[in-house]
């Protein structure tokens, strides 16, 4: 596949090259299933580096590698409390996620609803 295509809900965003860079990023911190399950430990809660690490059976330092993409890329705040890092998801990104996502959605839900109307007008309905 060439890297000139572009997803039809990158014009949601923007279709310029920054836009487009930003959701890969995004997709490409979400593409591995431990920082996928991390987003979904701290999406409705604050927790410590080390309580995240507890549910994982891999070294702490692997953790920390996922939680420091996951920053870096945006989907998760960090914030120090004494010598604790404190993560939780950051919902503007997660919105970005959603908004690249629901793009894809809106021309299929447009033609849907032209169908359906197109089927009641045949049939005498409104």
């Amino acid at each position: 596949m060439s890297s000139d295509i572009t997803a039809p809900a990158a014009t949601m965003i923007g279709s310029d090259a920054g836009s487009t860079g930003r959701i890969e990023d995004l997709f490409k911190a979400l593409a591995e299933r431990r920082r996928l399950a991390i987003l979904g430990l701290v999406h409705d809660r604050e927790l410590a580096a080390g309580e995240i690490a507890a549910h994982f059976n891999t070294t702490r330092q692997a953790i920390s590698q996922h939680l420091r993409v996951l920053t870096d890329v945006g989907l998760l705040q960090l914030r120090r409390d004494g010598t604790k890092r404190l993560y939780r998801t950051n919902e503007a990104a997660i919105g970005e996620v959603r908004a690249y996502l629901d793009g894809f959605w809106e021309d299929k839900l447009v033609s849907l609803k032209y169908q359906v109307e197109k089927d009641n007008a045949s049939h005498g309905r409104l």
